[in-house]
């Protein structure tokens, strides 16, 4: 759920590289209701049969269809690993990102899951997928976006959570928040002040009766010499004080921002009458698995679907890098962009359930 500065690219040792021993599409689709062009890869076992389907759907912040991160490109390497197993694959790029038509940032979770049921309907056209298996795979914020659709649409008939939320989000970005200026080494009684100062902001948010009020509440609150002084260890290279407040302002005063942090995950999950397979890493200091893959299985269960299977992964953080602290400052300088533990946990699951 945290956005963090990109650093330049680097060579990915899991990253496959052409010719592909299956067939790669790149594919558009319409979203008619809200009048815009989706792009992304098709990945096919072979041009030829009728295949299971996941539909990957990324996290939080502007995503190409690869989830490109710090130099990573979690998508690409999922869909590589499915697809030499068997499994089709769909990723595409968030609206208004890459080749795909539309505005990021005045879009909310429920948009864009209007897109992801956009990619279900487009799916269904294709004579190569089988529409009796098509499964989603959400991570981080698209864990919450996968069981918004799979708990309205008879045609999602598996669902893979990967570090997703499920706890309400104030709850879950006061967590957040402590676990990652401990990680970044703000001293601790700094952090008891930035708990103070974000349990306000997340309250005006939750009450907030419009973005024009919210922005200028947030501005006024952020003249308090304490929201001024943010620790010097949370801000990007080459960001001031200044301008990191101005960014943190319009990103917690946008309509995505307002919605999530009135938002329950549980809501949806209890509705969700298909397979689940939850996972996370214990080092996930954004989305705790502590928190979240009992919360993940009680919603469920609660719903009255037992239909699921919960794991977490001991060395895991929340890219699933096998890491050692689970502090993003890691995420960059980690080779490997996605645990072959969790991705064989994935695949061996989707086949059971399709097969």
């Amino acid at each position: 759920m945290l956005t963090f500065w990109l650093d330049k690219p680097q060579k990915r040792s899991q990253e496959p590289q052409e010719p592909y021993p299956y067939h790669s599409e790149n594919v558009t689709f319409e979203n008619t209701t809200a009048k815009i062009t989706l792009a992304g890869t098709l990945t096919l076992p072979s041009k030829k049969g009728n295949f299971p389907v996941v539909i990957l759907i990324s996290g939080s912040g502007p995503q190409n269809r690869d989830e490109e991160i710090l130099g990573h490109k979690p998508f690409l390497v999922i869909s590589d690993y499915l697809t030499r197993k068997g499994i089709a694959v769909l990723r595409f790029d968030d609206r208004g990102c890459g080749k795909s038509t539309g505005n990021f940032m005045i879009a909310t979770s429920e948009d864009f899951a209007t897109d992801v049921s956009s990619a279900i309907d487009y799916l269904k056209t294709r004579k190569e997928i089988n529409k009796e298996k098509i499964g989603l795979a959400g991570h981080s914020e698209g864990g919450i976006i996968a069981p918004m659709i799979a708990s309205k649409s008879e045609d999602v008939r598996f669902m893979v959570l990967l570090a997703a939320p499920a706890i309400p989000l104030r709850k879950m970005m006061l967590i957040q928040s402590e676990l990652i200026a401990r990680a970044f080494g703000v001293p601790e009684n700094e952090i008891v002040t930035l708990k103070t100062i974000n349990s306000d902001i997340y309250e005006m948010i939750s009450v907030s009766e419009g973005t024009a009020t919210l922005k200028a509440d947030l501005t006024r609150y952020a003249a308090n010499e304490k929201v001024k002084n943010v620790p010097v260890q949370l801000l990007p290279p080459g960001t001031s004080r200044e301008q990191y407040i101005a960014a943190q302002i319009s990103m917690l005063s946008s309509q995505w921002a307002q919605y999530l942090f009135r938002y329950d995950p549980a809501t949806a999950l209890e509705k969700v009458k298909c397979p689940v397979l939850a996972l996370n890493g214990a080092k996930d200091l954004q989305v705790t698995s502590k928190d979240n893959l009992p919360a993940i299985r009680n919603a469920l269960i609660k719903g009255g679907n037992e239909k699921v299977t919960v794991k977490e992964f001991p060395r895991l953080n929340h890219l699933f890098q096998e890491c050692e602290t689970g502090s993003p400052a890691e995420y960059k300088v980690i080779e490997q962009t996605f645990s072959p533990e969790a991705l064989s946990e994935m695949s061996d699951w989707i086949l059971k359930k399709v097969n």
